[in-house]
């Protein structure tokens, strides 16, 4: 996951955070669940997380104020965080969970009417990966089309968390992690009901791996972890 925990400058590592509140949009939401379960994870005693809404450059701005002494923001808002003197103080990434960010999705009619466009697509996806890891100026120029980012401090750095850091090169859907959101979803009131396994399908990029696509793509490189 490519989210990070900047805090104010006064707080340079975790256990800092005792006493203080991290600003989140509302009770439950992710940026909610993932600072409650940084907390969790590191015990650290008596932290608010203080509902705040709005975008996450809003909740920055909230933090700049001091409403609150930590937010959980995604790259490159971390570059303009440590460039104003705030500390960047952990990476949610080395929690090393299981986790969808980004992901292709096809109707159960489409998979089953049409599987042939499906692993087309999937594989498409996976050159595109490989594509970036390896023409990393090109990447970078489409990344400034759309992310809108010219500064070259955060488009490295942005292209290094969303090309390199998060990439599962095999393209697995962590089942894991579906069933989680699901039960979350439950639990928030959302009548789900189709099993979490009927929700994801890796068929397809099981393939890519038994057919020798990925191997042909990547080489040795396939077993070697992304980041």
């Amino acid at each position: 996951m490519p989210f990070v925990l900047v805090t104010q400058k006064e707080i340079r590592k975790l256990e800092d955070l005792k006493g203080k509140s991290l600003g989140v949009v509302r009770p439950g939401d992710l940026s909610d669940r993932l600072s409650r379960l940084l907390v969790k994870r590191f015990n650290i005693p008596d932290v608010t997380m203080r509902p705040i809404g709005g975008s996450q450059t809003e909740r920055y701005q909230a933090m700049a104020a001091n409403l609150v002494q930590g937010v959980v923001i995604t790259p490159p808002l971390d570059v303009r965080a440590k460039n104003d003197g705030y500390n960047v103080t952990y990476r949610l990434i080395d929690l090393d969970l299981p986790f969808v960010y980004s992901s292709l999705h096809a109707s159960s009619r489409s998979i089953r009417g049409r599987p042939e466009m499906v692993q087309r697509m999937v594989a498409a996806f996976g050159e595109a990966v490989q594509f970036a890891d390896k023409n990393p100026a090109k990447t970078k120029a489409a990344m400034t089309k759309v992310m809108r980012v010219n500064n070259e401090e955060a488009l490295n750095v942005s292209y290094n968390v969303y090309a390199k850091d998060i990439v599962d090169r095999r393209m697995i859907v962590p089942g894991q992690a579906v069933a989680e959101s699901v039960e979350l979803q439950r639990t928030l009131g959302l009548p789900v009901k189709r099993k979490a396994a009927e929700l994801y399908d890796n068929a397809f990029t099981a393939h890519l791996e038994k057919s020798g696509f990925l191997k042909e793509l990547w080489g040795a490189e396939l077993s070697a972890p992304a980041r």
